[in-house]
């Protein structure tokens, strides 16, 4: 009993929760192209992150890693993908981490140290945002996307400065102003690391990601990407300068101290990234633009030209019903609520994907007219 009541704040913070309408439930689902299937229901799949839908392929599965790579769980299809991640990248060498998560925690907490100052875009991903307080370094947020903010927070003796953002804001799907931040970057001697999870395999030339659609890829310090956003597979990596590499080795807690990726999922990875994405990044980009000209024929506010098209509520609880009404009429999108937005920040994240059809996207924007109606 008295370990109940122990307990008993928990419940009240429960409550708390549930009564800003931002309480949580895990949905079970099982997703195949376009569709979703959850309770017998199948739905239209708006809340993928496979944007380019690359074709399934079958690997036999001939090993599970139960190590570190660094005690012996290190197979040789690692170093043919690090070496194919790190040509990707245009850079000496790759590190593969078993989430995009661990990458962040793992490379921006051994690179920054007391002493340093690193500058975070406001709306950066929570991976970055835990991955600057495990550095020790003085931390300042800039507003989001504001160059005059960044240049008057980056004055400073710090012995290190890092500008921090991501490639595609996850939240709101806008680009980070990269020809802005690389140049204020060089003038202030600051290292640049991007976090192009949802940018990379899918923009630039021949889907190289934001920095390449920005034509300043050379001057990208350290990139940080996910291989199951654009990839489609599962894992995430880093690639940079060969010290990068080797420093994140041997002091990246979040590679050391974890069993190694299996390498049946190395394999996957290689699969996808040896496919010819070229023709799924077309159909991708042909969908994106149909559905956001859609959106705003109907009426509703679209300021995102990737494909993460973000559509802003405000109320959570306006925001639940929206995705509770999509739901009965075969649409799965997720409401996001604060704390992974601002509080009355509540919106639809929709994640367009190259599966969609046109019939898809003519169905979808039949729902969302209905729902403006409604809502």
């Amino acid at each position: 009993m008295a370990l109940k009541r122990k307990l008993n704040f928990i419940d009240l913070e429960l409550e708390k929760i549930r009564k800003n309408n931002l309480y949580r439930t895990l949905r079970y689902g099982k997703a195949t192209k376009a569709d979703i299937i959850i309770d017998g229901k199948k739905l239209l799949n708006l809340c993928s992150n496979d944007y380019l839908g690359l074709p399934i392929t079958k690997i036999q599965i001939n090993q599970l890693q139960s190590s570190s790579r660094l005690v012996s769980g290190n197979d040789k299809s690692y170093e043919k993908l690090e070496n194919i991640l790190a040509k990707h990248k245009s850079q000496q060498k790759s590190l593969i981490y078993p989430t995009g998560y661990m990458a962040n925690l793992g490379t921006i907490s051994s690179m920054a140290n007391k002493g340093d100052l690193i500058l975070s875009d406001e709306l950066n991903h929570a991976s970055i945002i835990e991955s600057c307080k495990l550095s020790n370094a003085k931390v300042m947020i800039y507003k989001h996307n504001d160059m005059k903010d960044l240049k008057k927070k980056i004055k400073s003796k710090a012995k290190n400065k890092f500008i921090i953002s991501e490639g595609v804001f996850s939240m709101d799907g806008d680009y980070s102003l990269l020809d802005e931040i690389t140049e204020i970057s060089e003038k202030n001697n600051a290292i640049t690391i991007i976090d192009d999870a949802h940018g990379d395999f899918v923009v630039g030339k021949d889907g190289k990601g934001t920095p390449s659609h920005f034509n300043v890829a050379k001057k990208i310090d350290v990139y940080i990407s996910s291989l199951s956003k654009g990839l489609g597979s599962f894992g995430g990596y880093v690639a940079s300068q060969n010290n990068v590499i080797d420093l994140c080795i041997n002091k990246a807690k979040s590679f050391i101290y974890t069993s190694a990726l299996p390498s049946f999922l190395v394999e996957h990875a290689l699969k996808r990234i040896e496919t010819n994405r070229e023709k799924q990044k077309k159909r991708l980009e042909k969908n994106t633009l149909q559905l956001s000209k859609g959106l705003k024929k109907i009426g509703y506010e679209i300021n995102s030209k990737t494909q993460i098209i973000p559509i802003l509520i405000g109320d959570e609880k306006r925001s639940l019903d929206f995705g509770k009404f999509l739901f009965k009429n075969g649409i799965y999108a997720q409401p996001i609520r604060y704390p992974t937005v601002p509080k009355n920040q509540a919106r639809l994240r929709i994640s367009v994907t190259a599966w969609l059809t046109k019939t898809d996207i003519d169905y979808t924007l039949d729902i969302f007219e209905k729902g403006f109606k409604r809502f």
